[in-house]
């Protein structure tokens, strides 16, 4: 696992109910390393956070980690 990886799940494992159902993969594109979490559809809103704050959050905490080459990006997959 990567630094990455491990600070998303550090960030997110605590906001879920369902940290089972809980699982990150990882898309390289490009022009971005892509973090794909894969939640149970009754935590999403949970790490959407209210008006979208709490994912911009961690998005920034994330983005700001610093990178070799690509860019990372976190994407929630609904549906899962």
């Amino acid at each position: 696992m990567d630094t990455i990886e491990n600070l998303i799940i550090a960030i997110v494992k605590p906001l879920i109910s369902q940290p089972d159902a809980f699982t990150i993969k990882i898309e390289d594109t490009p022009e971005f390393l892509e973090y794909h979490l894969h939640l149970a559809s009754s935590d999403i809103g949970r790490v959407i956070g209210r008006k979208g704050r709490t994912i911009t959050t961690i998005r920034s905490i994330v983005y700001s980690v610093p990178t070799q080459g690509k860019k990372a990006r976190i994407v929630i997959d609904e549906g899962a």
